[in-house]
């Protein structure tokens, strides 16, 4: 017999397991080959006066992607077709998601939405929203007293 040390969760696979299913992001593999809705993956970085969200949407035609503001809510939803056949018993094993993606990201007041740009090449979409000119940093000018 082994002498193992105790870990409150079990096994880090068991915790990491339990997490995706909690959060309904588990692994396609060949015991699950029902295509779900799962979450875009993308970066937010700061780029002078502009914001700008980069999005994986691999394997999504341009024209299956929905991009819109609401109430200060950037929301992305984008749908990729399967490639191989319905039939997913003959799966050994399928980690290439398809189906439907959904993202949705709150974003400050200050970003100016009339003027955003969204481009797409390559399986990646890339947002960019301005800031408004009313909420830009000013330089005020010291005087001596």
């Amino acid at each position: 017999m082994a002498i193992e040390k105790w870990q409150s969760f079990g096994s880090a696979r068991n915790f990491d397991d339990l997490f995706n299913r909690f959060l309904g992001t588990r692994s396609v593999g060949a015991q699950n080959t029902e295509p779900e809705a799962w979450s875009i993956p993308l970066d937010v970085v700061q780029d002078g006066d502009n914001l700008v969200v980069t999005a994986s949407v691999p394997g999504t035609n341009q024209d299956k992607i929905d991009v819109s503001v609401d109430d200060n809510v950037l929301t992305i939803k984008a749908e990729s077709a399967s490639s191989s056949t319905d039939d997913t018993d003959s799966y050994l094993l399928r980690e290439r998601r398809t189906g439907s993606y959904y993202r949705a990201l709150r974003l400050p007041e200050t970003v100016d939405y009339e003027n955003a740009e969204s481009t797409f090449k390559n399986g990646v979409l890339t947002i960019k929203l301005p800031k408004l000119e009313s909420k830009k940093a000013r330089k005020l000018e010291v005087s001596a007293a």
